[in-house]
């Protein structure tokens, strides 16, 4: 019995090794070409850079190149993933918590209408997405497309239904008690929220941070949509796009953008996936 075991031991290491080598595959491509010229890539792209100093050659013809305006899609890149941030987490925090509270057949049915929101396929909506923006700026003047707050406004809507229902789990475990003492001792409902309710809320706020991040910074279809390519404002994933003209592909820059623009969330992902594994094991006990 105890040979069977260790066998089946090794079986599952050697699994779980290959299937670690198969998914760090196309990262280990990304880095040893992030130090190479265009044709060394083209000629041999699993050969091991030969200086790795073509590297930060590299990264300074990107962030140097006035075409591509890398350098402005990283501080759009920031600013749209913060603010959809902190919207998605607070709002959909505020949300789940006074449909857990206010039981009713209402709020049972505004909460199966944000569920459906993780049913609909994003390609289904993209275009009357957009058609409704273009109708929002005709009927009201206000410009939704190509702006900072319509891209923010957009995936407030994409990231909220999965955000509610993490928060929603979570919230039902929270004793209701804790609020009742608050309001006995004079706490308005803002206050019970922000001072009782967020805090036992911190894992979960963290999980959701975490995901929605590495979700809106790598994302690309969304911004390609909403902003629009060439244009003022672009993401990092639209900045990579210019790269890759329409006869010459430059590898040695589209490499390095990669890794730089990976480098931030795999960074994040390193220092909080304790908070992430926390969040969820705690929202399935609870």
């Amino acid at each position: 019995m105890g040979n069977k075991k260790k066998i089946v031991g090794i079986i599952l290491t050697i699994i779980t090794l290959i299937l670690f080598l198969l998914t760090m595959f196309p990262f280990f491509i990304v880095v040893i070409n992030s130090a190479k010229a265009s044709l060394e890539i083209i000629m041999d792209p699993l050969k091991m850079p030969d200086h790795w100093s073509q590297l930060w050659t590299n990264i300074k013809t990107i962030w140097t190149k006035p075409t591509v305006k890398y350098a402005s899609s990283v501080l759009s890149s920031t600013i749209i993933t913060l603010s959809s941030l902190l919207t998605i987490s607070v709002f959909s925090a505020m949300a789940a918590w006074v449909l857990v509270r206010n039981k009713t057949k209402t709020s049972t049915v505004i909460f199966m209408l944000f569920l459906s929101g993780l049913i609909i396929p994003f390609q289904v909506v993209m275009f009357p997405l957009v058609s409704f923006f273009r109708v929002i700026h005709e009927v009201t003047g206000i410009h939704m497309l190509r702006t900072y707050h319509g891209i923010i406004i957009a995936y407030i809507g994409f990231g909220a239904p999965l955000a509610i229902f993490m928060f929603h789990g979570f919230i039902k475990s929270i004793p209701k008690e804790l609020e009742e003492a608050a309001t006995i001792d004079g706490c308005s409902k803002p206050q019970i929220f922000f001072k009782i309710v967020m805090p036992i809320l911190k894992p979960i706020f963290v999980t959701v941070i975490i995901l929605n991040a590495i979700w809106i910074w790598n994302d690309f279809l969304l911004p390609s949509l909403i902003l629009g390519v060439g244009q003022d404002i672009q993401t990092i994933p639209i900045a990579i796009q210019n790269f890759a003209g329409s006869f010459v592909k430059k590898w040695d820059l589209i490499m390095t953008a990669v890794l730089m623009a990976a480098a931030p969330v795999i960074v994040l992902f390193l220092f909080l996936q304790k908070h992430i594994i926390k969040g969820m094991v705690s929202g399935s006990i609870k």
